[in-house]
């Protein structure tokens, strides 16, 4: 066991202009980054740099967090994990125990939910380009299929025909709401209409349970907006005999990563300078947002819908079940990352880069022209400090070890109180949505990230997993 090491955070340096961005960290995450680091070392020493460390306890929480607002509103609802935020198989584990859904976008996504003990008729597939052996195991397992387009029907239709299924294929249509007309995915008025009909006249074999939508974006209106455009189509579909009773909303709940004060000063105080490649990007997620996902989903059934009815009226009126698709937000706390320091390096014009064992492509939001606008916590992993020949407080940004000039984990100068040395750790918070593995891979044969699962145990310790039990883990000493 390496011997007991201490915490910092970034801090403003005299002159820094910007505020910090701390992030926000579970209480069970903080006592094993603050108060057992020595361990959290350990696991990087065992299990490689970068290393992801999931939590399933907080994705439970989130559930039961929309559960209860969704209650509170009287409505029949479903809520589906949307898998595609990481590839972590614990975080789907912990969504089938939690008793909730999956949203798969693909058949390996499908095969994975089913491997960690999800019902397929608990699952919804709202990708837009299934393959035809995806429709088939859809089919088969009565999976819920949210059909993108005309000529998609028309592929599951020809799909079910040759394999000459006994079940009826069960499906959601997709909408495109009318601020999105420039997307490629759902369908607008009249391709929606003619797959009603075909429906309707389908009926033997095609299960019609209602309609979907997924908006871009994090605004609460036009969520609200595209539910109110879709109330002349349940009618529509009603005249035609069918039975809509679901409405499946998609995802976009925001979640906050940052103090929201912190962060309007920080947006407000920034400029080109503050940025190693001298640019501000044009937009950010709203890490710092007013709302959290619970609060917005809440706002969202209060807003007006028809008449004197509010969405949540409307839908109880209509005996309509809501479908949510939180990816995101159901990840809310449910991962960190890890980044070991190899080495700080002095540039031109005085300013640092920190190189780290990793790369961007497990923090991905510089490869998207956009930052993740959180502080990492720098984690002091040797009890002897090495002399890095730096100021005792500067400001960096952090680099990843590929040979490529844009590897870069964040572009933003980040203030630091004292240099990292060799073998201190970088640690991320809350990258469990699109943040740890979107866009991972193999370059310069680095291996891929591991995961690992961690659960506190009743005596206070923490008890590490493979996130994917297929997987063996070595054994590590987990005592506080």
């Amino acid at each position: 066991m390496l011997a007991q090491t201490g915490i910092e955070f970034p801090q403003p340096m005299s002159g820094q202009p910007t505020a910090p961005l701390t992030p926000v960290l579970d209480p069970k995450i903080a006592r094993l980054v603050y108060a057992c680091p020595a361990i959290l070392a350990e696991m990087v020493e065992q299990y490689g740099s970068p290393l992801h460390v999931v939590w399933p306890h907080s994705l439970v929480r989130n559930v039961l967090a929309f559960r209860a607002v969704l209650n509170a509103h009287g409505l029949r609802h479903l809520i589906f994990y949307g898998a595609k935020v990481n590839k972590s198989q614990a975080l789907v584990r912990a969504a089938v125990e939690a008793g909730v859904g999956v949203d798969v976008s693909s058949i390996h996504e499908w095969r994975d939910a089913l491997h960690a003990g999800a019902d397929p008729a608990h699952l919804c597939a709202t990708g837009p380009a299934k393959t035809r052996a995806f429709h088939a195991e859809l089919v088969a397992s009565y999976g819920l299929i949210s059909i993108d387009s005309v000529e998609e029907l028309h592929g599951l239709m020809a799909c079910m025909g040759q394999n000459e299924s006994s079940r009826r294929a069960r499906v959601l249509l997709r909408y495109r709401p009318a601020l999105s007309q420039a997307s490629r995915f759902g369908m607008g008025s009249d391709d929606l209409l003619r797959c009603m009909g075909q429906l309707s006249q389908e009926s033997a074999r095609l299960a019609f349970e209602g309609f979907h939508f997924h908006l871009g974006g994090y605004a609460l209106e036009t969520r609200a907006q595209a539910l109110r455009e879709l109330i002349p189509y349940v009618e529509a579909a009603r005249a035609m005999g069918l039975t809509p009773g679901i409405i499946d909303i998609g995802g976009g709940m925001p979640i906050q990563y940052v103090d929201s004060d912190g962060y309007e000063i920080f947006l407000r105080g920034q400029n080109s300078s503050h940025y190693r490649n001298a640019r501000v990007p044009e937009a950010f997620y709203p890490y710092g947002g007013r709302l959290d996902a619970f609060e917005w989903l809440n706002r969202l059934l209060d807003s007006p819908c028809r008449g004197d009815l509010s969405i949540a009226q409307y839908l109880r009126k209509e005996d309509i079940a809501l479908a949510i698709e939180p990816g995101r937000s159901l990840a809310d706390q449910a991962a960190i990352s890890v980044f070991r320091v190899t080495r700080v390096k002095r540039l031109a014009g005085g300013h640092h880069v920190i190189f780290v064992e990793g790369s961007s492509f497990s923090a991905c939001e510089t490869w998207f022209a956009s930052e993740f606008l959180q502080d990492p916590i720098l984690v002091s992993a040797t009890a002897t400090r090495e002399v890095c020949g730096v100021p005792l407080s500067f400001h960096a940004y952090i680099a990843g070890h590929s040979c490529l000039d844009d590897d870069v984990l964040t572009n933003r100068l980040i203030s630091f109180n004292r240099p990292p040395c060799a073998g201190d750790l970088l640690v991320y918070a809350n990258t469990g949505g699109y943040q740890m593995d979107l866009l991972e891979n193999e370059f310069h044969r680095h291996p891929m990230p591991r995961r690992i699962a961690v659960h506190c145990n009743a005596t206070g310790g923490f008890d590490v997993s493979p996130d994917d039990p297929r997987e063996q883990l070595d054994d590590i000493e987990q005592s506080d």
